[in-house]
């Protein structure tokens, strides 16, 4: 027999001081991991030199290093898959910290890794294990901290509760471009070679007390009748994946249609103006800035008025929005390039995918049974983010390469809209309903 956890289904409902400290702590959390993923790619030039430097050709170096960004995406699935089973069985806590120790210890892999000039191949072999490490932490630590975070909540405060979730990650990509952006106007080009980097990634380790705190301070909110050994519980992924294909296949859809729009606006638009339009290599730490402030400032209130209106309705409203601005966005920045047009651009356009990012978070946990609710959605964002989302820059890429038209990257962002529609009609509205 398992030994049970004290959860809130065996004690008192938290305080507001309690759900405040939750709050605090999960969106703490996750925004240094997503510092600790995402940082990699804005320091992807640097790390080619330094990790990377085969052959004359230093694109062939960049691409080797985009290449080890995207084995993070890689692990993700499996990392979801395995840490949400962790999560359904030895309890949210357990698993939350599981995810932010394994992603200070990438971090603390890359500030101790030697150079390739250093010790040659052993260089970029310790960069791609702390990689791999991140991509599998990052893929558990959505559904579990999501799920915490809804756990925590009333019926009437879900969405708002799981808001948080996607205001920390546009605080990880905030604070990942300001601390890359201070230390390079501080430092010199020589200094940031030299140390300056390993800095960088040193602010990830902070996630070790960060996971102390949780271990101490927050209540468990694995309902106690699914913890332990419980036929659910045994059953874990099996039970899933043979009594829930159509959540499955509705919380993948919605993904697709969030995740897709995210690494377009805030990643690839920017690439697309430095390699297509000529602009400045530091245009895409501002961008990356400029996108994520919407999140930052508007995610709280996309997640009262999905409370208040209904999961579908909050979620269907920016999609025809979204849909019948992209090409016109693509269309002005490919015809009157500008720095100022781009940032705009960037920003108008996350306005409205908050809201249905806020609204497609909130409802996937609501699909799955508590049992499996850390499970079912870390499964469903994970295959939904690293099929489509981690490749949207690759299939951007390439359909400029396929037409020659520098405006064809839209249609994919169009596509990932109607797929994540086709997943709305399949979605239950889950407002007001009670979870077990």
């Amino acid at each position: 027999m398992t030994t049970r956890t004290t959860s809130f289904a065996a004690s008192a409902e938290p305080s507001r001081a309690g759900r405040t400290r939750a709050i605090a702590a999960v969106c703490l959390g996750n925004a240094l991991e997503f510092y600790d993923f995402l940082v990699y790619s804005l320091l992807a030039t640097l790390m080619a030199r330094l990790f990377f430097p085969f052959g004359e050709n230093p694109l062939t170096s960049l691409m080797l290093s985009f290449a080890v960004f995207g084995t993070g995406f890689v692990m993700r699935p499996l990392g979801g898959l395995l840490i949400g089973l962790y999560a359904d069985r030895a309890g949210r806590k357990a698993a939350m910290r599981l995810t932010l120790w394994l992603m200070a210890l990438g971090a603390l892999l890359f500030t101790v890794a030697p150079t390739y000039a250093q010790a040659g191949l052993v260089g970029p072999l310790v960069i791609i294990v702390a990689r791999l490490l991140q991509g599998f932490a990052v893929g558990g630590q959505v559904g579990t901290a999501t799920t915490i975070l809804m756990e925590y909540a009333g019926s009437g405060s879900r969405a708002y509760y799981c808001s948080w979730q996607v205001f920390s990650q546009s605080l990880g990509t905030i604070m990942g471009a300001l601390v890359v952006l201070t230390l390079s106007n501080l430092l010199s080009p020589e200094a940031m070679d030299s140390w300056g980097w390993r800095a960088v990634f040193a602010v990830g380790i902070l996630a070790i007390p960060v996971s102390e705190y949780i271990r101490h301070r927050l209540e468990e909110t694995l309902p106690a009748a699914a913890q332990g050994d419980s036929r659910q519980a045994r059953e874990g992924g099996l039970a899933l994946l043979c009594r829930h294909p159509r959540q499955l296949l509705t919380g993948v859809l919605l993904v697709i249609g969030v995740s897709v729009p995210v690494y377009i606006t805030q990643f690839y638009l920017a690439n697309h103006a430095i390699s297509v339009l000529g602009m400045p290599l530091g245009v895409a730490t501002w961008a990356a800035v400029v996108s994520s402030l919407p999140s930052l400032l508007l995610a709280p209130h996309a997640g009262r008025l999905s409370d208040r209106i209904g999961r579908r309705r909050s979620i269907f409203w920016p999609l025809p929005i979204l849909l019948l601005a992209t090409y016109p966005a693509f269309l002005l920045l490919n015809q009157w390039p500008s720095i100022g047009l781009l940032l705009l651009i960037v920003g108008l356009l996350n306005i409205p995918l908050t809201y249905g990012m806020v609204g497609s978070l909130a409802i996937l946990p609501e699909l799955f049974p508590a049992a499996i609710r850390a499970t079912g959605l870390s499964v469903t964002y994970c295959v939904g983010v690293a099929l489509f989302g981690g490749f949207a820059q690759f299939f951007a890429a390439g359909l400029i390469d396929l037409t020659g038209s520098p405006n064809a990257p839209a249609w994919y962002l169009v596509g990932a809209i109607l797929l994540c529609l086709a997943g709305l009609r399949m979605a239950p509205e889950t407002v007001g309903r009670t979870l077990d």
